[in-house]
């Protein structure tokens, strides 16, 4: 991997001593300063999570970390206030830099550093693909405290922006990292490593410790403490896990049910494709439900647009690919369904992992379909527990299919017309524009009453 295997970087990582005292019961016990515990607790962070516990106090030691955490356990935290608090010590510019794998995951990171750091003044920016370059390059010239950003991009400005560089950097995070190297950034984290400072602190969060996240660890890393949470795949102990064994061809009957069965909560559905993402979400919106869908072939601002209407409760269902899947804090997801099984076991933990967050409960739903079968026996295995059937009436479901039929039709045609102005805007036009499929349904509908 990168440059840097000088002498003592290659040395294993201690592993964290279990403490044999009772756990720390505040973040003023792990020994985080006063004012970022007032900013914790306008938050709503009660108490340190467990890899907070783990990771806070080591950091603050001036250690570096390899973090191994489940999804949903609070590694913002345990990355961010250890450097806000070295901040506060020896305030500087270019202080830390985080790499994540995916644009949203950034700007969330980038949220809970300004909620954190509001008080004390801390400016961040988020350097993504997706925006415009000439913004970004000026913002950078600003020189922020912080900088998130995802590897691809920032390579791009570190090679072109005249009068950026990270010479004085102290901390790098590398945050998913399993997924940053998944997704074949290894050749620019590899050059991001070579420019900036040997001498920093380094810390490697991720949900699973692969051969290339070891790599990357004797590459980055100096005799670092291990802080691990979770050793093997788990979901939280607080979701609920269910799956229906279903006809493909009445996948989306289903899903209309199980949506009006638990009508009330808010609903995270995962599809395997952009294009399914976008008919799905049409498919419900003809039948009257609040879906909104969040894709790769959206715009970023579409795509936030998306995700914050969502956020503000303002949409109950959102439709996403696995682009969403990992490291998004939406608090109040109630229910993951997962409409289209995944492919790979790893992402089943990502995906449920949207719920029964921060110590709340969940519930997910898997559809299984006679074509899912064995991937959904190794989901099985991979969690180590049967999954109980979720309840139904199936003369209900079909008492649906003809109203669901219909909508099908419809979504089709919405699908069709879409791609039609794509083609003649060149523009990613999202679904949430007024396109009148209901006056369409309603049209239909009273032809048909007069005849």
């Amino acid at each position: 991997m990168a440059a840097g295997g000088e002498e003592g970087r290659a040395a294993e990582p201690e592993a964290a001593v279990e403490p044999e005292v009772e756990e720390p019961r505040s973040f003023k016990d792990l020994g985080v300063t006063d004012v970022l515990c007032e900013a914790c607790d306008q938050l709503g962070w009660k108490m340190p999570t467990k890899i907070q516990v783990e990771a806070i106090p080591v950091a603050l030691q001036g250690r570096d970390i390899i973090g191994l955490a489940e999804t949903g356990s609070g590694k913002t935290g345990a990355f961010a206030l250890p450097i806000l608090q070295a901040l506060l010590e020896t305030p500087q510019r270019l202080f830390a830099l985080v790499l994540t794998p995916t644009r949203e995951l950034a700007f969330q990171i980038s949220e809970q550093f300004e909620a954190l750091g509001s008080s004390i003044g801390v400016h961040s920016t988020v350097i993504v693909g997706g925006i415009d370059t000439m913004s970004q390059s000026l913002a950078l010239a600003k020189k922020p405290h912080v900088i998130i950003a995802t590897p691809g991009r920032l390579v791009d400005h570190l090679e072109n922006t005249k009068g950026f560089n990270l010479r004085a950097l102290k901390f790098l995070v590398m945050d998913e990292a399993d997924r940053i190297l998944n997704m074949d950034f290894e050749t620019e984290v590899d050059k991001i490593l070579k420019v900036i400072p040997r001498d920093r602190k380094t810390f490697l969060f991720s949900a699973t410790m692969t051969k290339k996240v070891q790599k990357l660890q004797r590459a980055a890393l100096k005799n670092p403490v291990k802080c691990a949470v979770s050793s093997k795949y788990q979901t939280v102990e607080k979701l609920q896990q269910y799956y229906i064994f279903i006809p493909s061809k009445f996948k989306d009957s289903y899903l209309v049910y199980i949506l009006n069965e638990l009508a009330g909560n808010s609903f995270m559905i995962f599809c395997s494709t952009c294009n399914n993402t976008q008919r799905t979400a049409l498919l419900l919106r003809n039948l009257g439900f609040t879906a909104i869908p969040l894709h790769g072939q959206m715009s970023q601002n579409k795509r936030l647009g998306s995700l914050n209407k969502f956020k503000a409760k303002a949409r109950s269902i959102l439709l996403a690919t696995d682009v969403a899947s990992r490291g998004l804090d939406i608090p109040h997801v109630d229910v993951v369904i997962n409409f289209d099984i995944p492919t790979h076991s790893k992402d089943y933990i990502h995906r449920v992992g949207r719920t029964a967050r921060a110590g709340r409960s969940g519930k997910s739903i898997t559809f299984v379909t006679q074509y899912d079968v064995e991937l959904f026996q190794r989901i099985e295995h991979l969690i180590g527990k049967k999954l109980p059937a979720f309840p139904m009436q199936e003369e209900e479901v079909m008492m649906l299919t003809e109203r669901v039929a219909e909508a099908q039709r419809f979504a089709r045609m919405e699908l069709r017309e879409q791609g039609e102005k794509k083609r003649s805007r060149n523009d990613d036009d999202d679904t949430e524009e007024a396109i009148g499929v209901r006056n369409k349904v309603a049209g239909g509908k009273k032809k048909k009453r007069k005849a």
